[in-house]
């Protein structure tokens, strides 16, 4: 049995991450309805509209994973739902990663600079990793419904269950991210003075914008060292910190709520569509107006 004051505390952490969530859920449905928006219109570059369309990835997935945080204790099989959608939110990182790569050190590569690749890409990666996910929790019964916390997630002290998910969405996304961009920082410092001052432009305006995704993929590394300490903690002493997964989900919480801001901030072409929308809104009257204008003139002149 758990004391009273626990409860108070859960129900505290249990708020605060509903709040959390519920801003992070706002501020990327908006976002991705503006992205969409601007897409449908045609109002981004030709050359940016991968960069754009791998933000919208990543905001669709803050959105659904966020939303399966606030309504996790209505149905029980969110809980391996949830589970996927965190992978698919580090994944999405890595296909930005996997862009940036080829946008410097292969650009000559026209196949990988497809648009139709980065939009199909994120659903053949949840249906690759679905399974691989599911064949061990499901047999380990690594979902459960927690009895004190009332929703279903991987149960923490589970161990082999949370480090088969952990390897499959955090670590091998995290190791092959920092892979990609060490190798992209090298081939960068490689190259010296060889390439024209267009290309080093280019290339130093996505060296600017990874150091940005470096740092907020660094956040969601640190973000997710209180749940590692509390479940190594379980292991040490063996036993269970009641509120063990409202104080892992918290982190998780703030990170989604950061997540939909940093991006705004950290990438250039997202920035840009947010800050036009100012713009094309003062803009059109005025256009309209000078539209009318001139066809008032040519019937004058036509009279």
């Amino acid at each position: 049995m758990i004391n009273n004051q626990t409860k108070i505390n859960g129900f505290i952490l249990s708020s605060i991450s509903l709040g959390f969530n519920t801003f992070a859920c706002l501020i990327s449905c908006i976002v991705f309805l503006i992205i969409l928006y601007h897409l449908y219109y045609n109002h981004v570059k030709r050359e940016d509209k991968i960069t754009v369309v791998l933000c919208a990835h990543i905001y669709l997935t803050i959105l659904m994973y966020s939303s399966l945080l606030i309504s996790m204790n209505v149905q029980s099989i969110l809980g391996y739902v949830a589970t996927v959608l965190l992978g698919m939110l580090y994944l999405n990182f890595l296909n930005q990663a996997f862009y940036r790569l080829i946008r410097i050190a292969y650009f000559q590569s026209r196949r990988f600079q497809s648009l139709k690749l980065y939009v199909i890409l994120p659903i053949i990666e949840l249906i690759i990793v679905t399974p691989i996910l599911l064949c061990v929790l499901i047999p380990l019964n690594g979902v459960t419904y927690l009895p004190n916390d009332h929703f279903c997630c991987p149960r923490f002290t589970n161990i082999p269950s949370i480090l088969w998910a952990a390897f499959v969405s955090y670590m091998c996304p995290l190791c092959c991210i920092s892979f990609i961009y060490t190798h992209i920082t090298r081939f960068i410092h490689r190259q010296g003075n060889i390439q024209t001052l267009v290309i080093k432009q280019r290339q130093s305006r996505d060296l600017l914008i990874i150091r940005r995704i470096l740092i907020i993929v660094s956040l969601l590394l640190i973000l997710g060292i209180p749940s590692m300490v509390l479940i190594i903690t379980f292991i040490i002493t063996g036993e269970e910190n009641p509120l063990l997964a409202r104080i892992s989900y918290f982190p998780v919480s703030v990170s989604q709520m950061g997540l939909s801001v940093a991006l705004l901030i950290s990438i250039p072409q997202l920035k840009n569509i947010i800050l036009n929308l100012r713009t094309t809104g003062t803009v059109t009257p005025v256009s309209r107006v000078v539209r009318g204008t001139i066809q008032m003139r040519t019937i004058t002149g036509t009279q």
